[in-house]
């Protein structure tokens, strides 16, 4: 159950996660012990996955993003099993979902060029069958954040997280 110290706290190591407990603490207006058992709790709880560094794919010669449709006539559980094995195995893949809708799943990758693509596709058809696969290069990209949109954030429990159905907790 967050509370809006607990929203002050997300919002502000979702920006930089890499201040000190003393300034975290007084971005957000507590001492340092209390916010560090707060963090402890969030971590502990699953609000907060893992802490990691921003990187920059145009320094890294990995400039080009890829958006993959993939459609397709397999919908039997030893199919969607292995192409999701196959999938999150390539390491250009950074993110991949399953779609309602005309397109089964969307992939989106980080390449070099063009020819690095193409020898993702290349190597992805090698190992499954798939009905169609369509392929949008990123000309620009706009917006871009790993930035949770806290002020609607719920404070209810899912529940797998309680084993029971939700039910709204008071700010």
């Amino acid at each position: 159950m967050l509370d809006e110290l607990d929203r002050k706290i997300l919002a502000v190591l979702q920006v930089d996660s890499s201040l000190s407990m003393q300034d975290l603490a007084e971005r957000v207006g507590l001492s340092s012990t209390p916010c560090w058992r707060r963090i402890q709790k969030l971590e502990s709880s699953g609000y907060i996955k893992r802490r990691v560094a921003l990187l920059d794919a145009e320094k890294l010669n990995l400039g080009v993003s890829v958006f993959i449709a993939v459609r397709t006539n397999q919908h039997n559980a030893e199919w969607v099993q292995r192409f999701r094995k196959i999938v999150v195995g390539f390491p250009e893949v950074v993110d991949f979902y399953r779609l309602s809708g005309d397109v089964d799943y969307l992939i989106r990758a980080v390449v070099s060029d063009i020819r690095a693509y193409d020898d993702l596709y290349q190597r992805l058809i090698a190992k499954i069958d798939l009905h169609d696969v369509s392929s949008m290069f990123t000309m620009e990209q706009i917006k871009s954040t790993t930035e949770l949109p806290l002020v609607n954030a719920s404070t209810r429990q899912r529940r797998s997280e309680t084993g029971s159905a939700p039910h709204p907790v008071a700010p």
